[in-house]
């Protein structure tokens, strides 16, 4: 499923976690990697003093300063067995060269680290980090602090009850996705699905409405429907949680109830006003895991950077 993974090199830090998974990774599948840093310095735009050929000196001297400091990182790694190659690009907007180089090179998969704020002690993302959830072409693993543990817990959330055939397609390519990482990591595959709660204002205005007997209702057919989605997998599900509320709350408190190692959902990658009106569930839940997030587009999602 990931035979050539695209790394993200985090220019600010000499740990660089997404390396560490996707040599995890690597060694599972025997993918190829490619080790991406995209570089720029602003003051390059400041030195209008300088002739082109002096600018561009200084543009392979940057260059040329990043190459060493990324061999000596790579020093600390085994990079032994693990093939991979290194692509340094000069480019002043981080996610379009990634995304970019994604579509170009067909990568399976982006692994990028996470940030987390020294004083706050939580992880800030980037506008890069939300980029790639919205435009990237293919899966994004995001990575914190959190380790993959032997015989860990992979959480895959789903919408089970949408009858919407793009909702259905990435339902089984969200468990598909969930089943062979939990096989390749020796993991406890669980499936979460979220329903909503009755409207407190109908209990007011309709005083005979029976808001118990509603959600059982609710709560039947979702489990129900959770059944018909997994009935054609031939896999193990250690435990399927069926839970009342949003997404962007239990999606979280159940991935720290079982102690997840890694949370797979899908996003449909709004971009423009719809996101920002309606908002990515994928975006809101990561903000709240103390754990890796793999996020997966429906099938035939093209990116708004693909070229046309």
């Amino acid at each position: 499923m990931y035979q050539s993974i695209l790394v993200v090199i985090d220019a600010d830090t000499v740990e660089q976690k997404a390396l560490t998974r996707a040599l995890e990774l690597a060694r599972l599948h025997q993918a190829k990697l490619t080790l991406f840093f995209s570089i720029y310095d602003f003051a390059y735009e400041m030195t209008t003093l300088l002739s082109g050929e002096e600018r561009e000196q200084m543009r392979h001297s940057l260059i040329a300063d990043r190459e060493e400091w990324l061999g000596d990182v790579l020093a600390d790694y085994d990079l032994n067995e693990i093939q991979y190659d290194v692509e340094i690009v000069w480019h002043h907007r981080p996610f379009e060269s990634i995304i970019s180089h994604a579509i170009d090179a067909q990568h399976d998969l982006i692994i990028k680290g996470t940030h987390k704020h020294k004083i706050l002690q939580s992880v800030i993302f980037t506008p890069t980090d939300w980029s790639l959830l919205r435009k990237a072409p293919c899966p994004v693993l995001l990575v914190k602090d959190h380790a993959w543990q032997p015989n860990g817990k992979i959480l895959t959330a789903v919408n089970a009850a949408s009858d919407s055939e793009t909702h259905r397609l990435l339902n089984r390519k969200l468990i598909s996705h969930g089943a062979y990482l939990s096989k390749k990591l020796n993991a406890e595959l669980h499936l979460i699905n979220c329903y909503p709660g009755a409207p407190s204002a109908i209990a007011v205005e309709i005083p005979e409405f029976n808001s118990l007997q509603y959600q059982q209702s609710v709560e039947t057919f979702h489990k129900e429907a959770m059944s018909k989605l997994i009935a054609d997998f031939q896999t193990d599900i250690t435990e399927i949680h069926i839970k009342e509320g949003i997404p962007d709350d239990e999606i979280p408190r159940v991935a720290k109830a079982i102690d997840a190692e890694l949370v797979v959902l899908g996003t449909i990658g709004r971009t423009g006003i719809s996101a920002a009106l309606l908002g990515n569930t994928a975006e809101h839940v990561i903000e709240q895991l103390n754990c890796d997030l793999l996020a997966l587009k429906p099938d035939g999602f093209r990116s708004p950077l693909a070229k046309p």
